[in-house]
């Protein structure tokens, strides 16, 4: 509780309940580097909810897995995905117990929705997960939700190949959402602020644009492309809170 932790400052930043006066202080720092940094996180979230909605009701997707899901907030992942298709069935996965105890207390309350401890980084471990056995299958399309995590995984540590591992996994017509830290846009000082303040395990990678790209390798990249959270197929005209905002790039990919 005295130590911030990622998920609880992102759910504070969105507007959750669920995090510690540690959080918050840390939240307000990042906020006080970029007084938009909550806006960010929210379209970022936003985003994450639209694609989900596009997987089902555009590309007939009726199972969706949500990796590095972080502490849920209203609405949730499989609330969106079964007001399109109430047959959806949601796998949540965090490799953190504080995020996965909220998550079972919070997300596994109906049949179809299940959590599972698992590191996104490993991706053997997570597609083997026993909580996912009986419910994904995976010779039909899949939904795999990669939002906001990214920036968390150095480079040594082959982010692309992660997605690769996944997408190898998944039937042709599988959808995928990524969204993370670019560096276009950005200030390199604010970047290099947030990089020292937010006290992730790993810290904060932030890509350019070719970079970030290379993550929808065998992947065709639907409209309208890889944009800012807020610029992918916005609910009003014109988008609201994009320039200034935290500098994230995102899109839907789906399998070839």
């Amino acid at each position: 509780m005295t130590v911030a932790h990622p998920a609880r400052i992102y759910n504070y930043l969105i507007g959750g309940k669920d995090n510690y006066e540690s959080d918050r202080a840390v939240a307000e720092q990042l906020i006080a580097i970029n007084p938009l940094a909550r806006a960010g996180a929210l379209r970022n979230r936003e985003f994450a909810l639209r694609a989900v909605r596009a997987m089902v009701a555009d590309h007939g997707i009726d199972q969706i897995l949500d990796l590095g899901a972080g502490i849920p907030s209203r609405p949730n992942v499989h609330e969106v995905a079964r007001a399109e298709n109430p047959a959806t069935v949601v796998a949540y996965v965090d490799n953190d117990p504080i995020v996965l105890a909220h998550d079972r207390a919070l997300l596994a309350v109906e049949p179809g929705v299940v959590t599972a401890l698992g590191d996104l980084t490993d991706p053997p471990s997570v597609l083997g997960a026993p909580e996912l056995d009986g419910l994904i299958d995976w010779s039909r399309p899949v939904g795999v939700v990669l939002a906001a995590v990214f920036h968390f995984v150095p480079e040594d540590r082959d982010p692309t190949g992660i997605v690769a591992a996944y997408r190898d996994r998944m039937a042709p017509g599988s959808a995928v959402a990524i969204s993370m830290l670019t560096t276009e846009g950005g200030d390199p000082g604010e970047m290099d602020r947030a990089q020292r303040d937010y006290r992730a395990t790993q810290g904060l990678t932030f890509r350019d644009r070719a970079r970030i790209e290379e993550f929808f390798a065998g992947f065709d990249v639907v409209e309208p492309g890889v944009v800012h959270p807020a610029l992918w197929r916005p609910t009003q005209v014109p988008p609201t809170e994009v320039a200034g905002s935290v500098a994230m790039l995102a899109g839907l990919g789906v399998r070839r």
